[in-house]
């Protein structure tokens, strides 16, 4: 095997992991949060941007507020999980790159200055760092349960601002019983990489 991570880590952090659909009752506490957080902050974004928001859903009125804003297949999920994040995209992130790339901090004016732009970059590298946030969950011993199906506009209303755009809502905490649906199949190595 050609990867330094050792085996254990490898199914860890993918090929065991799997998206949860039910949750235990233990709770997910700001301690692990904290660790998640200062793991994958290190991962790599274009021009080191952190245009990623974390919102942590963590009282019952806010909870019931969420709740109603998702699909009525994941309501049930995001009711029980033991810790619900809604993750956004900062579009005014640029604010932050004199400090975050300060050989360059002429960056914000020169690359970010217009809105459109800033839109576009936010949401690609926030969806970069959502998924090092999942894989951060998993490296906690954790399970994520990612969704997508929900009225984006709704949440923005209700918990964010127009200078936010939500992305995910992700469930998180030890799995419950019948946690998993069956593994779908993933294409092979043939079917994805090209080399020219």
């Amino acid at each position: 095997m050609s990867l330094v991570l050792d085996a254990a880590a490898q199914d860890l952090l993918f090929r065991e992991a799997r998206t949860a659909n039910t949750f235990s009752d233990e709770p997910v506490t700001e301690e692990q949060v904290q660790a998640i957080y200062d793991l994958v902050k290190y991962a790599p974004t274009a021009f080191n941007q952190s245009p990623l928001r974390i919102t942590l859903v963590r009282s019952p009125e806010a909870r019931e507020r969420l709740v109603k804003h998702m699909a009525e297949g994941n309501q049930a999920k995001t009711a029980t999980a033991p810790l619900v994040a809604i993750l956004s995209a900062d579009n005014e992130f640029h604010e932050e790159l004199p400090q975050l790339f300060p050989h360059f901090p002429q960056a914000k004016d020169a690359f970010f200055s217009e809105r459109p732009v800033r839109e576009q970059s936010a949401v690609l590298n926030a969806t970069l760092q959502a998924a090092y946030f999942i894989v951060g969950v998993r490296a906690a011993g954790l399970a994520a349960g990612p969704m997508n199906g929900m009225d984006h506009a709704g949440i923005q209303k209700e918990f964010l601002d127009a200078d936010h755009t939500p992305l995910m809502v992700v469930n998180i905490g030890k799995p419950g019983e019948d946690a998993w649906f069956p593994r779908s199949p993933r294409l092979e190595f043939d079917q994805v990489i090209t080399t020219v």
